[in-house]
């Protein structure tokens, strides 16, 4: 059986799912992409190739072997994009939740069905059809469940639009002892730089007590300001529009203290070794183009 314990973004790692770039399919047609940025590279001629995202994702591999991380990949489905693995499911406590992705996506999960069926039959929760709710938007951090969310009434018609207040009910159901929070997120169909597609697109919380953060990723000011008085003005990073769209949040803790970051990110980077962080660098250009970086190529099982 394999065992299940998050609680929060940051506790030493000991295993993981890791996502795969190996066949991952032609270049999509604009209409089959799933995100503005997507769409951008498509356009412009400079989507990225799968050799070069094999070689990116083999490098945070690498970084997770160093550190004795018990890793699990995906089984590889012909011409599908299985890089981000944190769309698929979610785990908070023991429990695994399996997250009810676009259509379109339905076999990335059949792919962790080895992984899944590993697993404690009662620690597998299956949210009802109506609660939408993918990983990139559920991050526990002890007592909270932060759930990034867009509750308008033209939700439908955003496919960057994917968890919704249904599933941030369900989520309060099977964890009452938490505190669910909610935030709303900014949505665009077409412009990368005013979508904020997940929560950790424009918000991740770091080490025991600081945060990255983009302000224009909120739609509502006032919750924006309750992250920053919860982590305090002092403790918090905040990136620039032009950082958000290269995705500078969406770095990935292996502890307290270690962080996996792109190694273009050189105003981040230089932050975190001052704030006492080792920063483990990585290429990921390649991948970034398709709006996701290293927390969204991972879902983590366990943590200490």
């Amino acid at each position: 059986m394999i065992q299940l314990n998050i609680n929060n973004e940051t506790s030493r790692l000991r295993a993981v799912i890791l996502g795969i770039a190996k066949s991952n399919g032609p270049v999509p047609k604009i209409e089959d992409c799933y995100d503005p940025k997507s769409i951008e590279h498509v356009k412009a001629g400079t989507y990225p190739k799968e050799e070069d995202m094999v070689l990116e994702i083999q490098a945070v591999a690498d970084v997770f072997e160093k550190y004795g991380i018990q890793v699990y990949r995906p089984e590889v489905i012909k011409d599908c994009n299985q890089i981000f693995s944190r769309d698929i499911a979610f785990v908070i406590e023991d429990k695994i939740i399996r997250a009810n992705i676009l259509p379109d996506r339905e076999e990335e999960i059949d792919a962790i069905d080895y992984i899944w069926n590993q697993i404690d039959p009662a620690k597998r929760i299956i949210l009802p059809e109506e609660c939408h709710a993918e990983g990139g938007d559920i991050m526990p951090w002890n007592d909270y469940i932060f759930v990034g969310t867009y509750s308008g009434d033209d939700y439908s018609s955003y496919i960057t639009a994917r968890t919704n207040m249904d599933a941030v009910i369900a989520l309060q159901e099977l964890f009452p002892h938490k505190t669910v929070k909610s935030f709303e997120l900014r949505k665009s169909n077409t412009n990368p730089k005013e979508n904020a597609l997940h929560l950790d697109c424009c918000f991740q919380p770091i080490g025991t007590n600081k945060a990255i953060l983009h302000k224009n990723g909120f739609l509502i000011e006032r919750e924006y300001q309750w992250l920053v008085d919860f982590f305090g003005q002092e403790n918090i990073f905040e990136i620039t529009k032009e950082e958000m769209y290269n995705m500078n949040s969406n770095v990935f803790s292996i502890s307290e203290t270690v962080i996996i970051s792109e190694k273009n990110f050189t105003r981040l980077n230089t932050w975190l070794r001052a704030q006492g962080f080792t920063v483990e660098e990585v290429p990921y250009a390649e991948i970034a183009k398709q709006e996701g970086l290293l927390r969204c190529s991972t879902l983590p099982l366990f943590r200490d």
